[in-house]
């Protein structure tokens, strides 16, 4: 499985659409593992591209601190799960926590 976290300064940026970039970490779900991580320069912020850019980067969920709507929907058409909430850790922490069921996730903090 492969998670999209949005990055800013290293760690969860509050809303995906304005992050500098990308984590795109491969875990491995039944040994609880993260088996690779690349990061890549998020493409500029245009309503619509990201769910498209992340999908075929094959990302299979989202995590995010905060996301709008819209865009959750247009996630959800590409196939791709989205989990809003997440608190402002590195990536890596954020991936281990889900995979052992201990992130904890708040209010989505997008309002739009």
């Amino acid at each position: 499985m492969r998670i999209a976290i949005p990055v800013t300064g290293g760690k969860l940026s509050a809303h995906f659409g304005h992050c500098e970039e990308f984590a795109l970490i491969e875990v491995d779900r039944e040994n609880k593992t993260t088996t690779a991580t690349e990061t890549l320069a998020a493409p500029p912020h245009e309503p619509g591209l990201l769910p498209r850019w992340l999908a075929e980067k094959g990302a299979e969920m989202i995590i995010a601190g905060g996301m709008g709507g819209r865009a959750h929907g247009l996630f959800q058409q590409q196939g791709i799960d989205v989990l809003v909430g997440a608190p402002p850790e590195t990536p890596e922490a954020i991936a281990t926590a889900y995979l052992n069921g201990s992130l904890a996730t708040g209010a989505n903090v997008c309002d739009h």
